[in-house]
């Protein structure tokens, strides 16, 4: 039994914070797991931006729902799950996660959650496991399930190099080069043919 596990952001859609930073005007906010491989140290340095600036979840969900999955990933995703199981793994957040599921057709989607207050402030955040997509792949593997894992970041290399396949996508040059031996791809077209090998 093959299950694939594919990050989010990068992969099927553009980066949320990225999008975010743009439209808000606040650069900083553009650093992303692709620079900072310590997620906790991540978002609360996020958190200290947006409460600086009085900004919460309500002007981020705004900016969302103007995302769209990147060209070519809803076809890919509906062609990938029509051959084996996929769930997404991300460390993205529920609140954030929603509005881009509906856009992909509703595909499995395992995250973390924000703390918010009644005024929209993001108060804190919680993880829903320790170094989660590594955690998952184990788990899967454990009830039975051979895991095939692509993803773009330092946080996908756990469950990348834990699976039996694993790919780096659209990845940066520094996470290719400090991961020569990981086959890198940049469409979707050479992900879905490696994928269909190992299935």
């Amino acid at each position: 039994m093959n299950i694939v596990c594919l990050d989010l952001e990068g992969v099927l859609v553009p980066e949320i914070w990225i999008a975010f930073a743009e439209a808000s005007g606040i650069p900083q906010l553009k650093r992303t797991t692709r620079d900072e491989p310590d997620y906790d140290k991540l978002m609360r340095w996020r958190l200290g931006i947006l409460k600086e600036h009085n900004l919460g979840l309500n002007e981020i969900k705004a900016i969302i729902e103007k995302i769209d999955p990147m060209p070519g990933a809803k076809e890919f995703l509906d062609e990938l799950r029509s051959l084996t199981q996929v769930m997404i793994i991300s460390d993205t957040f529920t609140q954030f996660g929603a509005p881009l599921m509906k856009k992909l057709g509703y595909p499995t989607l395992l995250c973390n959650t924000l703390e918010v207050a009644e005024n929209g402030e993001i108060t804190g955040f919680k993880m829903r496991i320790e170094n989660s997509k590594y955690t998952t792949v184990k788990a899967l593997q454990s009830i039975g399930y051979e895991t095939i894992a692509a993803g773009d970041s330092y946080n996908d290399l756990g469950m990348i190099r834990a699976s039996k396949a694993g790919f780096l996508f659209r990845s940066t040059d520094k996470i290719k080069a400090d991961n020569p031996d990981l086959p890198a791809y940049e469409t979707y077209d050479e992900l879905l043919t490696a994928i269909k090998k190992v299935l």
